[in-house]
């Protein structure tokens, strides 16, 4: 077990000062009531400060910033609480406060990634299903900040956890899942089918997953299938440092995560980089800041239980044991095809560079067991991997559809 995770808060120590230096820098050149921000060259020195501000800043998770959604040209006011706080998630329901006479909407239940980004990273998924549903979402817990006494978190410990969500959500619920999860969500689903589970959803919602990794294979799923099980475990798995209240466990750290993300489109990062810079010394305000919020985000990852990436890598990408018909959880075989009664949507990209073309659209095969007229497909034109969950296309085109969709199958 390599000291990479602990050179990483090294680094990220000396970084600190530098970080703070730059933030003050680049207020001293910008504010207006600074005399230095009249000075000749001052809007390059101030972006030049905040551009090394932001590369040497620690980014923490972002707030939902979700306090009201429109209904019926209304702004209704939102409540965030925790209807379930378990050791590696907790269940967040945003409440609208309407009256009580109100019609009650869809309840949806958003099963969000634990990829190594926070689930804040689908808040314009939930804020764009707030005017019709009643959403929550799981709302996964930093392993770093989870003491060890809370014990390990498996691929399986995921499956249970998001039955136990459904289960108190009730037989009215719609489930939506985005990426990794789609996996699970579906193991869970299968084995609540064959146990014949009083509290199976109403219908599921599968976006951008990797059902079957076999089909149109991506940079993400030939990493996964190019290293032996051995590489992972010994060259990504990381104690986390004493400073954080996981000493000592064993994580996927959000740091080597998030190099993957940039490697695998430093083209793009780099340009929008220096598109930002550009952004700051021209003055316009609102392409810099729509910068700013991407990267907030982007850049705040948080590290994954190491069983469960582990679990992941194997029983996932390199194994297939969901479409293969292998995986058993608790001595049962997790099989889709013991669903019958539950409506199913598949969407996925068409520029999808993370999940490819098919690997969602396989769960319509394995759940023969749903009648043809219950399953649906649609492939966004011209839409990469973020955009399905997020932006104009989201907004406009595919969070309709899922609306229509959930109405349908209630």
């Amino acid at each position: 077990m390599s000291m990479l995770y602990q050179l990483h808060e090294l680094q990220r120590s000396f970084l600190t000062p530098l970080a703070a230096f730059t933030s003050t820098g680049s207020q001293l050149f910008s504010h207006p009531y600074s005399p230095f921000a009249y000075m000749p060259l001052s809007r390059q020195l101030a972006a030049s400060y905040e551009f090394v501000h932001r590369l040497g800043k620690d980014y923490e998770k972002p707030q939902w910033g979700i306090d009201s959604t429109q209904i019926a040209n209304r702004t209704v006011p939102i409540a965030i609480h925790t209807a379930i706080n378990k050791p590696f998630c907790q269940l967040v329901h945003f409440q609208r406060q309407l009256p009580a006479k109100t019609r009650p909407d869809p309840t949806v239940l958003l099963v969000a990634p634990l990829s190594g980004h926070h689930s804040t990273l689908l808040r314009d998924t939930v804020r764009a299903l707030l005017p019709e549903h009643n959403v929550y979402i799981t709302d996964w817990v930093d392993a770093r900040m989870v003491p060890t006494t809370a014990g390990p978190f498996h691929l399986n410990d995921y499956v249970k956890y998001v039955q136990e969500f459904i289960r108190f959500l009730g037989p009215d619920v719609h489930v939506i899942s985005v990426c990794q999860p789609t996996v699970p969500v579906l193991a869970a689903i299968s084995l609540m089918a064959t146990n014949n589970d009083p509290c199976l959803p109403r219908s599921m919602v599968m976006m951008g997953g990797p059902i079957d990794p076999r089909q149109s294979p991506t940079q993400v799923n030939r990493l996964a299938t190019t290293h032996p099980y051995s590489w992972f475990e010994d060259n990504l798995i990381q104690h986390v440092p004493t400073r954080f209240p996981g000493s000592g466990r064993l994580v996927y750290p959000g740091f080597l995560q998030h190099a993957g993300f940039m490697a695998m489109n430093p083209d793009r990062h780099l340009r929008s980089h220096y598109e930002f810079y550009q952004h700051l010394v021209r003055g316009d305000d609102s392409d810099a800041e729509a910068h700013r919020r991407f990267y907030d985000e982007y850049n705040a990852v948080m590290d994954m239980p190491a069983e469960f990436y582990l679990d992941t890598i194997k029983t996932v990408f390199q194994e297939h044991q969901l479409p293969s018909g292998t995986w058993e959880i608790d001595g049962q075989r997790v099989n889709p095809a013991d669903i019958g009664t539950v409506a199913l949507l598949t969407i996925e990209g068409e520029l999808d560079d993370i999940s490819g073309q098919g690997q969602t659209r396989a769960a319509l095969t394995l759940c023969r067991g749903i009648s043809r007229d219950r399953k649906q497909h649609y492939t966004a034109p011209a839409c990469g991997h973020y955009g399905i969950f997020s932006g104009r296309r989201w907004r406009e085109t595919i969070c309709p559809k899922i609306a229509t969709f959930i109405r349908q199958s209630a």
